[in-house]
């Protein structure tokens, strides 16, 4: 199933909307589909993602686990292995963290152990990120964690028809995936969309440009594209004119869009909310400067979160994550250099 062309009628949907209609139709396209998580069934999970899930498919195929996140990973990679497809829920991908030995070493590696013969069809999805006062344990961005780790895709949409077709395309993806899922954008009524009727994917690997520029490239994913959007209309009031690419998809990851920027504009800015040391950020600018140097006229920056917990306190929060602020001011000086 190829991407279709996103429509411009129609009732607009929002974020979770388009993630709860992903995994029912999923659901009735795939009778070997199995959804594991917490509360998942009877409440419907936490933020209502798997909403009436249960009722519609059976307690035998949308199951209630305990509070294990290793349970969750180990009995989704058993399920794989037995000829299912799994969507395995993180109540908060916070505690993803309580199922990284089952996810890094077993659930990664096993398309390799066996020589390429058995695939472990496993979605691991769950809400992700912070600005909205979640304190330290609710407000992380660990995607690097899992990015690292070969034999793991990972998937970060940042708008409702991405977040339908790109959960679409990790389900019937046979390769283990991580899909980060921006809970400040679940209800978030600016940013809804019409979403298609026709079945869709948007594939993985597969960047979006958001706005066209020709003086600098920012590069980022989930909420932070909207940061990039809001600076670049600053920008824009400046005289400067700023390309936004949506990455959305980190592992694969299309360099080829993010290098055609460069070669454009020339001057790059790279933003996400994870931890400066070691975050995605620092992997995407290392590309950058091994293929495409010569095209740069100013170092390529960065803009993260500090290398701090996320603090529960909003103007503590929001000091140690990216702002549209920050960003403008970085953007200012590579555009200066």
């Amino acid at each position: 199933m190829a991407a279709i062309a996103e429509p411009t009628t129609g009732i607009k949907k929002n974020y979770l909307t388009a993630i709860q209609e992903a995994l029912a139709e999923e659901m009735a396209r795939n009778s070997d589909m199995i959804c594991l998580g917490e509360d998942i069934g009877i409440l419907g999970g936490a933020f209502g993602c798997t909403m009436g899930l249960q009722d519609q498919f059976g307690p035998q195929r949308v199951i209630d686990m305990p509070i294990s996140e290793a349970a969750i990973v180990g009995s989704s990679v058993g399920m794989a292995l037995n000829g299912k497809t799994v969507m395995a829920e993180m109540q908060f991908i916070d505690f993803i963290s309580c199922g990284f030995d089952q996810i890094v070493n077993m659930m990664a590696t096993y398309h390799y152990r066996t020589a390429g013969e058995v695939a472990i069809n496993v979605t691991l999805r769950g809400p992700a990120g912070g600005y909205g006062g979640g304190a330290l344990y609710h407000s992380q961005m660990n995607e690097s964690w899992f990015c690292h780790s070969p034999g793991l895709k990972v998937v970060v949409p940042s708008t409702p028809y991405d977040a339908k077709g790109l959960l679409k395309a990790c389900l019937r993806d046979p390769n283990p995936c991580l899909f980060y899922e921006i809970k400040q954008l679940y209800r978030d009524s600016k940013i809804a969309e019409v979403i298609p009727d026709e079945d869709y994917i948007v594939p993985l690997g597969s960047a979006a440009i958001r706005r066209p520029g020709t003086d600098l490239t920012f590069v980022t994913y989930g909420q932070n594209v909207y940061h990039c959007l809001q600076a670049a209309d600053i920008l824009a009031e400046k005289g400067y004119s700023a390309e936004v690419i949506d990455i959305r998809s980190l592992v694969p990851l299309d360099e080829q869009t993010i290098l055609e920027s460069i070669k454009k504009t020339n001057r790059v800015v790279v933003v996400n909310e994870a931890p400066k040391t070691c975050g995605y950020a620092g992997e995407l600018v290392a590309r950058i400067n091994e293929f495409a140097f010569e095209h740069l006229d100013a170092p390529a920056l960065r803009v993260t979160r500090l290398d701090t917990p996320v603090p529960w306190v909003q103007p503590l929060e929001l000091f140690v994550l990216p702002s549209v602020e920050k960003i403008v001011e970085t953007a200012t000086r590579v555009l200066r250099f």
